[in-house]
């Protein structure tokens, strides 16, 4: 039967938070409806206008707060309302970390049906200034002055700051004087509906334990005024700097960075250091952003990894060798796969800068790169992946099952896609053990994950096999009809399912199924698979129904 939406644009309600959503809002129930507040808290009550109706929730602003969470607090940023970098600073940081940890218990139960235990985050000593990479865009804002800061959330439109509190100190020199020296010279800013204006973004990057400093300016043209002055000033009120680097984009685009680069003063690098692993950082280069925080990450994933020194690891997606070469120290051998050649470079030149003769990289796709190295006598021990944020490729996935492995360790910046790519690997002959979320943006609503995942013993599938044939499974397939499992889906899952994928899942799950239902009707056609997601419900429904 379909709901009757209880709330319509407008209206003002009272609402029962009981959890934090994905971007950081409050989400409750009205009369059984979902509602999301942005600024509502866990354990609050709250009165809001509904500003968004959607058939299956709605979005509402925040008015006021009835019953006060315990955990609330007032946010020390002055621009924390209008600015988008931070969602979580009226949370306590011992909030923020008991939200996090339910983020991810919560993404691995609904969304992967994966039941690995889920460790307390790993906090941040000091939750604040960590941030060692700043990207700010520069703009003119309504009033005719120019601004740098963040995007104000979900839009391009700039929230002027004198710092940022989740920035390293030396980054908000790097912002003050660059909005110094524009303002004195009449530099212009980036405009992106007109294409006109010179600065598009002002960048900073900090070697956290070496202190070096870097600066960087995004321009749409070559020419810069004023260029001496600019290096002048930041030389002088910029601790620690030892580059200036300006970047060229003049495309009309939101990627932040353009192909051309040149440098104004220093050699274009700095360094810094995770452990006891050193790294050339470019402009461009990938590094995690709170060093901190990586190093406990990549420590986690040591000890999961559990090398004793003569293992073959395989690190997927490995980006600029970052984990691959933490790991080389500890083990025989060390391959990185990375589909982005000048990634695969920096890997080279850092392997050679740290004396890792035995991490070796290789540029290509995973999925292709994989299958060759077990083809040529490669067997990897251990699977390291940290991929995207979208997660792994389903073909990256399957080859990683393939080679057979001991141990994956899949690191996440996604408690969603991790979910979706550990029920994947459950399926495949793996089982997630544990998971170990680690806070590497305080203040925000993001969480990293390390999660170990086991070869499952195979003579242990076999006897469960075995076993299935002394059962009466013609007695199991009787216990409910195909219309009456398709009625509990979409009951409990809001999922339609169709007589073929029932049938595909309880053949999977040893059920005997008539043949008709999963012969395909022409001799060529290729028959639809079922869905992940449609494939959990069903078994919901056939554990339900007592026949598995």
């Amino acid at each position: 039967m379909k709901m009757q939406i209880p709330v319509k644009q407008g209206d003002s309600i009272a609402v029962q938070i009981t959890g934090l959503g994905s971007n950081g809002e409050g989400v409750g129930k009205y009369e059984g409806f979902t509602v999301f507040v942005k600024g509502a808290l866990p354990q609050e009550t709250v009165q809001a206008t509904i500003t968004l109706v959607k058939k299956s929730y709605a979005v509402g602003r925040l008015d006021a707060v009835l019953e006060e969470a315990p955990e609330r607090v007032e946010p020390v940023c002055p621009v924390y309302q209008e600015c988008g970098g931070c969602q979580l600073q009226h949370l306590s940081y011992k909030g923020q970390l008991k939200c996090k940890r339910q983020q991810v218990q919560d993404a691995l139960s609904r969304i992967g049906h994966v039941d690995a235990e889920v460790l307390p985050v790993l906090g941040a000593a000091n939750p604040w200034n960590y941030r060692n990479k700043m990207q700010f865009p520069a703009a003119v804002n309504a009033e005719g002055t120019l601004s740098i800061g963040c995007y104000a959330a979900a839009t391009h439109s700039v929230v002027d700051t004198d710092g940022c509190m989740i920035q390293q100190e030396a980054n908000n020199q790097v912002l003050l004087t660059v909005r110094k020296w524009m303002r004195r010279f009449g530099v212009s800013a980036y405009d992106e509906k007109t294409g006109k204006g010179l600065v598009r973004h002002v960048m900073g990057r900090v070697g956290v334990h070496s202190g070096q400093v870097m600066a960087v300016l995004v321009t749409s043209a070559y020419d810069i005024p004023h260029r001496k002055e600019l290096i002048q000033w930041l030389t002088k009120y910029v601790p620690g700097l030892v580059s200036v680097v300006q970047n060229i984009n003049k495309k009309p685009t939101n990627v932040v960075m353009g192909s051309k680069t040149r440098v104004l003063y220093g050699d274009g690098n700095i360094k810094d250091s995770l452990g006891a692993i050193s790294f050339n950082i470019s402009p461009q280069s990938f590094f995690q952003v709170n060093s901190e925080q990586a190093e406990k990450l990549y420590n986690k994933a040591l000890e999961f990894a559990a090398l004793s020194g003569g293992e073959t690891v395989v690190d997927v997606y490995c980006g600029t060798g970052t984990i691959s070469l933490y790991l080389a120290k500890h083990a025989k051998k060390v391959y990185g796969i990375e589909i982005v050649a000048p990634a695969i470079e920096d890997a080279k030149k850092n392997a050679l800068e740290n004396k890792c003769g035995n991490a070796e990289f290789i540029l290509g796709d995973a999925a292709a790169e994989l299958p060759t190295l077990l083809a040529g006598g490669v067997s990897p021990d251990v699977i390291v992946v940290d991929p995207p944020r979208a997660g792994c490729e389903e073909k990256v996935l399957a080859a990683m099952a393939g080679v057979e492995p001991q141990r994956i360790v899949y690191v996440s910046c996604n408690p969603a896609s991790l979910a979706r790519d550990l029920a994947f690997l459950e399926q495949h002959g793996y089982k997630a053990l544990v998971a170990q979320p680690v806070d590497m943006f305080p203040m925000t609503n993001h969480v990293e994950t390390v999660v170990l995942l086991s070869k499952l013993n195979a003579k242990q599938h076999i006897e469960v096999e075995l076993n299935l044939d002394e059962l009466d499974l013609t007695a199991a397939e009787s216990k409910a009809t195909h219309d009456e499992i398709k009625a509990y889906v979409l009951e409990h899952s809001g999922l339609k399912v169709s007589s073929l994928y029932i049938a595909q899942v309880k053949q999977k799950c040893g059920i005997i199924e008539r043949e008709n239902y999963n012969k395909a009707k022409a001799e060529n056609s290729r028959q639809p698979q079922c869905p992940l997601e449609k494939e959990k419900a069903i078994i919901d429904a056939l554990k339900y129904f007592q026949m598995i």
